[in-house]
């Protein structure tokens, strides 16, 4: 049965939507993950995952929790995540999903709020700071490890459980028949703290359900898809668009075992619809870039006549291009250059999604020019998340698309994104100030992200509001464009650019410590120097390869100082976010005396 045959206020909730398609195709295979035991591939089908999702709600309604009562969970994407959300759903239970690779403070302090009375976690990577997670947290009755721990470590509460022990003793457990209505609330999701403490953000069961009907209809998804899950399933983004939707159209989802198994697992699997943020298409692009770097002059001018020609048949399919004689060389380049990738992809590709971050047009174009179906949209946790997505035969690359059906966008004050729909979030956990902050009297979601719309309703995000850089002359600068530009460069593995009140623009950089070694070969200097990083000379050379990337700026838009560093900003220091979005105002803070130091001659 396909997403039309249901009807979402016939299911009424998540729940219903997982026992309708489990009604629907029961054998049909329905989740796929790797097996370390065995290793192998192991598959489930809706009937199987239906049995287990019964044994688990047995084991919670043994804890003698009532509907309303918090849940978390602490997986990485596995059929069990989803077995243990659809079991405490069903029950009018609320799930609290916390990143597998959290620092411990801020899964804490998720605990602590939400008021979670159980934790389910992984083993083996959690166990070793389980004491740090939950040490002062006062309403879990039990932490349930779906490992046992290592023999080695001592487990220090009274409250761990492993995963299997609990199962059995629920045996037999009479299961009651909750009836929840729509606007009952299923998650509190927390959002990633960019600008300070998470938020709660409450979701309804109409609200993910809405979203992901409306989300159904932006493309026909074929008879048979299958979908290769990476991204954290605490992220709304896939858990909307890689597990609510799949269940939706009876499509198969398969778990990459990791972000750096993920070449071998597109090949295994073959997906056909890919949902990612632009951080892994970046890679991907760095590492085309790295390998054209060695091949020979033609076949770097193939792989560019390949993009070209690609782009412009891409073009000619949307309406915006006539027809040019270079397309009749299309055949010819997808046979020597784009089927290479594809084939890399798995080689079934229909539909690649990204979201979660801008993706820079540059590299979206090239890899669109190579026959990947490249289709960005945007959303926001406190929306469910979709609110925009470029459509098949409707894409534009450089936008996030047009709404979703059902929901309203419009540009208010200051340019700024304004949504209303029933995907709308309840209101923040315990914050009603920062609820009336962001919701207005009329519904409308204060998105934060400063917008344009086109003539033909294609809308593009031009940077968040608070971001935006004011310069000294008055000049204003969203950075994130120009660090995307800069980042196309493989030197540069992250970038923040600042300036606020000053008279030009700096950036603080982190380099990419194999392309650096090769940069600094090539000018004849020492990359293990400690002070090489200082040197006016390396300084400089870097500023004008910065300069290159940036010359379609405007010319107050460019980069006049440089800090260069090799140390990577990571999650477990606070200056990335679980989602690898950079905390602006931490890594300011953390870099306050370099960022001095660029502006010296000034303050003088």
């Amino acid at each position: 049965m396909t997403a039309a045959t249901f009807d979402p206020d016939a299911l009424g909730s998540l729940c219903g939507l997982f026992r309708a398609r489990v009604a629907a195709s029961p054998d049909q295979l329905a989740y796929r993950q790797f097996d370390e035991a065995s290793d192998a591939w192991v598959s489930y089908t809706w009937a199987q995952v239906a049995a287990e999702v019964a044994r688990w709600q047995a084991a919670l309604i043994r804890e003698g929790l009532i509907p309303g009562d918090r849940v978390a969970v602490m997986l990485k994407n596995s059929v069990e995540w989803i077995i243990f959300d659809q079991a405490a759903l069903a029950l009018g239970l609320v799930t609290v999903p916390l990143y597998l690779d959290d620092r411990p403070e801020s899964a804490a302090y998720i605990l602590n709020h939400s008021g979670a009375k159980l934790l389910l976690v992984e083993g083996r990577f959690q166990h070793k700071k389980l004491a740090e997670i939950t040490g002062s947290t006062a309403t879990l009755q039990h932490i349930v490890s779906l490992v046992a721990p290592d023999s080695a470590l001592v487990i220090w509460s009274t409250r761990f459980v492993v995963a299997a022990d609990w199962l059995a003793a629920a045996n037999n457990t009479p299961i009651p028949e909750r009836h929840l209505s729509p606007d009952l609330l299923a998650s509190i999701v927390y959002t990633s703290g960019t600008t300070g403490r998470p938020k709660g953000v409450m979701l309804t069961h109409e609200n993910i359900l809405r979203n992901v009907f409306a989300a159904s209809g932006f493309a026909d998804f074929g008879a048979h898809p299958v979908f290769l899950s990476f991204l954290p399933l605490s992220h709304m983004f896939e858990r909307t668009a890689g597990y609510y939707l799949p269940m939706l159209l009876g499509a198969e989802v398969a778990y990459a075992r990791s972000i750096a198994q993920l070449a071998n697992d597109l090949q295994v699997i073959r997906p056909t619809v890919l949902v990612s943020v632009p951080r892994i298409y970046e890679r991907v692009y760095g590492r085309i870039q790295d390998g054209l770097a060695t091949k020979s002059p033609v076949a770097r001018m193939l792989f560019n006549l390949a993009v070209r020609v690609g782009w412009r048949r891409f073009e000619h399919a949307q309406g915006r291009a006539s027809w040019h004689p270079e397309l009749v060389l299309w055949p010819l380049l997808n046979s020597l250059v784009a089927g290479n990738v594809t084939e890399k992809l798995g080689g079934r590709l229909a539909l690649a999604i990204s979201g979660g971050a801008a993706l820079s047009p540059d590299i979206a174009r090239v890899f669109i020019g190579l026959g990947v179906p490249i289709y960005q949209g945007y959303g926001l946790t406190e929306t469910s998340p979709v609110v925009c997505c470029n459509r098949p035969g409707d894409n534009l690359p450089s936008s996030i698309g047009k709404p979703l059906p059902g929901i309203e966008v419009k540009i208010g004050d200051e340019d700024e994104l304004l949504t209303r729909s029933r995907c709308v979030m309840r209101g923040y956990w315990q914050n009603e100030d920062a609820t009336r902050e962001l919701i207005d009297a009329d519904g409308w979601v204060h998105t934060g992200d400063k917008a344009r719309v086109d003539a033909h309703g294609f809308y593009t995000i031009v940077g968040r509001i608070k971001d935006i850089i004011v310069l000294n002359n008055g000049e204003k600068i969203p950075p994130s464009d120009m660090e995307s530009a800069i980042l196309l460069d493989p030197l540069f593995e992250q970038v923040m650019i600042v300036g606020e009140g000053k008279p030009y623009l700096a950036a603080l950089t982190v380099l990419n410590e194999a392309h650096w070694e090769a940069f600094a070969a090539s000018i004849h200097v020492d990359p293990k120097h400690p002070l090489i990083l200082r040197d006016p000379k390396v300084i400089k050379l870097i500023t004008q390869r910065v300069a290159a990337h940036l010359g379609h700026f405007p010319g107050y838009a460019q980069i006049r100082r440089l800090h260069l560093d090799l140390t990577p900003w990571t999650v477990e220091e606070g200056l990335l976010t679980p989602t690898l979005k950079v905390k602006r105002n931490q890594v300011l803070e953390r870099y306050r005396a370099a960022v001095d130091a660029m502006y010296a001659d000034f303050a003088r």
